[in-house]
């Protein structure tokens, strides 16, 4: 990895960076590579993925209690509530 790379992906993630933060990334990229270029390595023993069965393991979707019967404990527990609804901070 040299720093023409990380300048082009910084410019694919519309971000800017100094040069000193340039060579930290270029020194970060490479451990993150080298990790995932161990994946390559294992040993999967020649199993093929399209043979092997698929099969749900959770429970099957019931409806074990009464609707809205926690309800009212819920929102008494909320710190602001309106029109039956938690009230929280507008994040946009």
């Amino acid at each position: 990895m040299e720093d023409k790379d990380i300048k082009k992906l910084a410019s694919l993630a519309r971000i800017k960076i100094s040069e000193d933060e340039g060579k930290g990334f270029i020194k970060d990229m490479e451990s993150i590579l080298s990790y995932v270029s161990e994946i390559g390595e294992v040993d999967t023993g020649g199993v093929n993925p399209e043979t092997l069965e698929l099969k749900n393991v959770f429970r099957e979707d019931t409806n074990p209690y009464k609707e809205g019967i926690f309800t009212e404990d819920i929102l008494n527990e909320a710190p602001k509530t309106e029109k039956g609804y938690i009230k929280v901070k507008k994040i946009l």
